[in-house]
Formats: C-alpha cells, structure tokens, sequence
C-alpha cells in the first residue's frame, strides 16, 4: 500500500504520467481531482501527504485544515493563490516551479510586441473581411532607434532582452527597484525610475510577480505618464494593471495599443471594455506553454513534493521552515 497520498486540486493536463514516474520512487499514490469549492477541499485535501495546485485557491481555511500535509506546490512561476503566510504557520513547504516557461514567455512577449508594432492581428482580420491597403486604419512605426523599457529583470525579462537585441533599439530600460544598479548596466541596459521610464519608453513590457505591491501598479496615473503611442506588453499577472484604466487609454488612443496575455479576470469576461478595443492584441495566458514545457513544469512540480517527503526541503521553495 502507497505511504503517501498526493492530491492534484485541479485537473489541467489530463495526463500524469511524469508526476506518476516522480512520484512511484517514494511510493506514492497520485490522485486527480477537479476541487470545485472550499467544501470539497476541505474534505478531499484534509488527509493529504502532498498537494499539486494549479489554480485552485489555497486560502487560509483550507490550510488550515490540513491533518498531514507537509508540502503545497504549484504548478507555475507564481503563487498568488496559495496563502503562503498560513501554510508556513502550519509547518507545510509552499514551493512553485519558477524556471520551466523563460523561454516560452519571452516569446510570447516578443510575439506580442511585433503583433502590435506591425498590427499584425488588425491586418488578418481585415484582409479576411476582403479589405486592403490598410496602412492608414492603422500606421505602423520603425522599430529601430526606439526605446524599450522593461518592468521587472527577472529571468524572463532577460530573456526577452536577448530576444530583441538583434531589433535595432537605442535604448533598453529597466525598472527594478530589487536589483543592484551596476547589475542591470552590465546586462547592457539603464536602470531607471518608473516615472522616467513611462515618459521615455516607446513600448513597454511587464515582468513583474503579482504581490501587494505591484497590484495595479499600472494605473491610470501611470498610463496618463507613459509616452504618446506607446505600446503595453504584459504576460505577467492580469491585476499588476488596472484594466479600466487601460481600456480608456486604448480608446481615447493616447496609447497605440497592447498585447496582453493576462487579464484580471480569467477568462476575459464578455462585458470586458477591452474586448470591443482594435488596438488589442489578446492571447489566453498561454505564453508558459509548450509541449516540452508542460513536461517540465509536471516534473519540477512532482520533484518539490518528492523531496520534502523524502525528509528534505522543496527544489523551488518559496518559504522557509
């Protein structure tokens, strides 16, 4: 018999067949679930050895509740839905996988970016509608000379630096507030304020973790700042910017456009103000992903609960006991 119960919260893949292989070395047991509210998951989660989490909250009460549980880990970079502050009062690891999509999100962004820049998804639609010769609906600017500033350097952001360095720009600029000054400018960018990077930016792109301090961090004061015609990017979490206020901006068309593959609400609810929007470029918070990608999110995640239960510490922890 399994000396260990592994619970997934939230069925996403379909398929466990690497969780199951990590998981089979310390005799394991998965079990698979679609927890649909705090009822169910306080009777389903309470015996846990283990918890996979996806989007499933993993609030306090929950947490709480927990009778064995020595180990939450999600399956992503952030974990905005797990009550981290109750989980590390109870003694329980919270862990995520925080390198398995650098690539995949800094393509997306640079994907995104070029679709605005070019209006590459205002074009399809119209040429489909029989329309042609559309430069005036829409005009497009050179890349090359312009400024691009990028919020947050993590390891995305750097990615996505290196991704854009063959474009031409003159200037690639970073606010960090984390990081050490000289450690940006050896990476081949300036280190700026947020203020001074809004008025100068040409586009720019978020990469920054959604926490108490960055929850509409773009807002309307910040989107009344930014530089006439500039383009938004963001794929990082949907409530770093306050979407209304993003909405006005598009429409009275101070901005050129943005390319967002986050939302605050998700999905993007039909009474949304930006889905009416031209200027839009949308994706479904899917630049994480790719096939190879998905394999390694599985494997790191099942690792992080594999390890803790071996008696020692998470790969990727997030607290610390």
């Amino acid at each position: 018999m399994s000396s260990y119960r592994v619970v997934v919260t939230d069925d996403r893949f379909g398929s466990y067949r690497e969780e199951e292989e990590v998981l089979r070395g310390i005799g394991a047991r998965l079990e698979v679930h679609n927890l649909k509210d705090e009822g169910e998951a306080l009777r389903v989660l309470q015996d846990a050895d283990g918890i996979l989490v996806n989007l499933h909250p993993m609030g306090a009460r929950v947490i709480e509740s927990l009778k064995r549980c020595r180990v939450i880990s999600r399956y992503g970079v952030g974990y905005d839905n797990v009550d981290v502050k109750a989980a590390t009062g109870k003694g329980i690891w919270v862990a995520r996988v925080p390198d398995y999509s650098i690539e995949e999100v800094s393509d997306q962004a640079l994907a995104l970016l070029l679709g605005c820049i070019r209006k590459v998804s205002h074009k399809d639609r119209r040429v489909r509608e029989g329309a042609w010769n559309l430069k005036d609906e829409q005009p497009c600017h050179r890349i090359r000379g312009r400024a691009l500033g990028l919020l947050g350097y993590g390891a995305i952001a750097r990615a996505f630096h290196r991704k854009v360095s063959g474009l031409g720009l003159a200037r690639i600029l970073v606010y960090d507030p984390y990081l050490d000054p000289q450690a940006i400018l050896k990476a081949g960018a300036e280190p700026v304020g947020l203020e001074a990077l809004l008025e100068q930016a040409d586009y720019v792109s978020i990469h920054v973790p959604l926490q108490e301090d960055t929850r509409h961090l773009i807002g309307e004061a910040q989107l009344a700042s930014l530089k006439a015609g500039a383009i938004l990017v963001n794929t990082s979490r949907g409530p770093v910017v306050d979407e209304k206020a993003l909405a006005a901006a598009l429409s009275s068309g101070r901005l050129d456009s943005a390319g967002l593959d986050v939302f605050e609400k998700e999905p993007l609810p039909p009474d949304s103000p930006l889905r009416g929007l031209d200027n839009v470029v949308f994706s479904d918070h899917t630049g994480w992903y790719s096939e190879e990608s998905v394999v390694e999110l599985k494997t790191k995640a099942a690792r992080n609960v594999s390890e803790v239960l071996k008696g020692g510490k998470p790969v990727y922890p997030v607290n610390a006991l």
